[in-house]
């Protein structure tokens, strides 16, 4: 099977490709996270803050209402994060499952190929020892 080396090239390059963009996604949901970390801490401090100074009380209120809104717009964006990433270990499963399939039919093929060759080769053996017998006898 002559085509079957690019099918696997195509198919490892397909694999390789959904590699990269699920370790993309990944990375952007891990500092989404790590975003939502640090704005829980930073929420965490001015709390720590207000308590210690009347004057940051009074802003409080409408930093909690901030904080809020950011730490919602992050969820969000790690939900959408989180459903491509799992689109994307879908495709690289798929795409890994396509390469194996491409790799068995050329390795049968190959064997196919080597068991053709030894048969002929066992002919040609036998052909040469009918023909010794014939010579001598």
């Amino acid at each position: 099977m002559k085509g079957a080396g690019a099918l696997i090239r195509v198919a490892g390059y397909e694999v390789e490709t959904l590699r990269k963009r699920l370790a993309a996604i990944v990375d952007r949901r891990t500092d989404l996270e790590m975003k939502v970390a640090m704005l829980d801490a930073e929420a965490e401090a001015e709390t720590e803050h207000a308590k210690t100074d009347a004057e940051a009380g009074w802003y409080l209120i409408g930093y909690r209402e901030g904080w809020k809104i950011r730490r919602a717009q992050y969820e969000a964006q790690i939900q959408t994060a989180l459903a491509e990433e799992t689109g994307a270990r879908d495709a690289l499963a798929a795409a890994y499952e396509t390469l194996k399939k491409y790799e068995r039919v050329a390795e049968i093929a190959a064997d196919a190929k080597t068991k053709e060759e030894n048969r002929r080769e066992a002919a040609d053996l036998e052909e040469v020892s009918r023909n010794r017998r014939s010579a001598r006898g």
